[in-house]
């Protein structure tokens, strides 16, 4: 159960020292209570605060980092729905190879998985994981075959085996890595399960644990908490799409409403229908429904630009909209007798104006001013894109001093203020450019044309 502000500041020194940063234990306590603070900013906590606050403040998801520095993390999620506050960390993929697959092919899909990138209003998305799954009977091959594809991938692995003895040599040739040894099963010998632990363990990575239903999952991994070892991932067995659904809720609000630690860790599934339709639409139940590690099949780029695309849009913090600096960018090979355009600083304004302007085969600048990432409309509304914003934004850059043109086009959707604007530029002209940036091509050739 979630404490109070109230109980919290029951276990603070209550000195009012201010140290923390916060005027008195109270505030600071009200603080913690929101997971605002951590309990470290308090010089003075007793060990009594720090055992009973420490275990409180953990979120009810916990938080897994993966690879050779922790760069890919996974869980540490508060909410069930992310209009709620924020989804964290999206889900990881990872595609499946295994150790049976003749060299040369493994070999040319792991470069393909460590080259792949696809880039999307900015940012740059690739393959998070690779699996190796053991089809083969030899525990040193399977090892060997692990070291090659971190050693060609660079990512951390997926090691998936039900031989405990090939488990613990892959983990110790990948050692480091942060990856993820898979599985131990909750109907298997504790001996064997003790193994496990101690391989993952040793070699730095995690260990995702499965069983028949959830009630053998929770026992395995409070088994495992209680034993210290608390890198965890649960690996549901699911036979069919309604269930997965289901088992993901239930899995996340009991970790987030009821504050159930034994199934508060990120998950994982390997996806394999053998239909490439059914495989994307089990993937994307996965990505829509609190899944962590999705497990591909095969490497399809195709497949992996939708479900990329719609992880990018789940995971994107609606409060905080996808921004690219604020100022002058070059859209072809503009001098100084190129026009200026201006937009605002929202990711997918950006691109699509700049996208437009290209096509139309123009040179030209393009101002972004400083928008707090808001749309044309939105940002002209909050008073952040208005005639003396963007008047400013050029005068402070050096454009204003270097066009010979001193033309600017300003959307069409504002087109208000292009008198304020003119007042803020003397000398320069201001046209009024399209509504819809799909219009920019004629609007270039029909106002721009030399």
């Amino acid at each position: 159960m979630a404490l109070s502000g109230l109980d919290i500041q029951k276990l603070l020194p209550k000195t009012n020292c201010k140290e923390c940063g916060s005027n008195t234990c109270l505030a600071f306590a009200m603080k913690l209570a929101g997971k605002k603070a951590s309990l470290s900013e308090c010089p003075y906590a007793s060990d009594e605060a720090k055992r009973v606050l420490g275990a409180a403040s953990e979120p009810p998801v916990k938080a897994i980092s993966l690879g050779p520095g922790g760069e890919l993390k996974l869980g540490e999620e508060t909410v069930l729905y992310r209009h709620e506050k924020t989804f964290v960390h999206q889900n990881l993929f990872a595609v499946d190879l295994r150790d049976d697959e003749p060299p040369e092919r493994a070999e040319s899909t792991l470069k393909l998985l460590r080259d792949y990138e696809l880039v999307r209003v900015g940012l740059s998305i690739r393959v998070d994981m690779v699996s190796v799954t053991q089809r083969g009977t030899d525990p040193a091959a399977f090892a060997a075959f692990a070291r090659k594809a971190y050693a060609i991938a660079g990512k951390p692995l997926l090691l998936r085996s039900g031989d405990p003895a090939a488990l613990a040599l892959a983990a110790e040739a990948v050692k480091g890595s942060g990856s993820v040894l898979v599985a131990a099963d909750a109907s298997a010998d504790p001996a064997r399960i003790d193994a496990l632990r101690a391989a993952a363990e040793a070699n730095g990575h995690c260990l995702a644990v499965t069983g028949d239903d959830l009630d053998a999952i929770c026992a395995l991994t409070a088994r495992l908490k209680s034993s210290g070892f608390d890198r965890i991932v649960l690996q549901y067995r699911v036979r069919s799409l309604a269930e997965a659904y289901q088992t993901n809720s239930i899995a996340r609000r009991m970790a987030i409403k009821e504050s159930y630690k034994p199934l508060g860790y990120p998950s994982l599934r390997y996806i394999d229908s053998g239909n490439a339709l059914d495989d994307t639409a089990q993937a994307v139940t996965e990505i829509c429904k609190y899944g962590g590690i999705v497990a591909l099949p095969s490497f399809d780029p195709a497949q992996l630009v939708a479900l990329m695309t719609l992880r990018l849009n789940v995971y994107t913090d609606p409060q905080k909209p996808i921004q690219v600096e604020p100022k002058v960018y070059a859209i072809g090979e503009p001098d100084e007798r190129s026009p200026v355009f201006v937009t605002t600083n929202f990711s997918l304004t950006y691109f699509i104006v700049s996208g437009e302007i290209e096509n139309s085969g123009a040179s030209a600048w393009l101002l972004i001013p400083e928008c707090e990432g808001m749309s044309v409309l939105t940002a002209w509304a909050a008073g952040k894109f208005n005639g003396a914003t963007v008047a400013k934004s050029l005068r402070e850059s050096e454009l204003y001093e270097r066009s010979a043109s001193k033309t600017l086009v300003i959307p069409g959707f504002v087109s208000q203020i292009s008198g304020e604007v003119e007042e803020g530029l003397p000398g320069w002209k201001v046209l009024v450019g399209p509504q819809d940036a799909g219009d920019i091509e004629s609007f270039v050739k029909a106002r721009l044309a030399p």
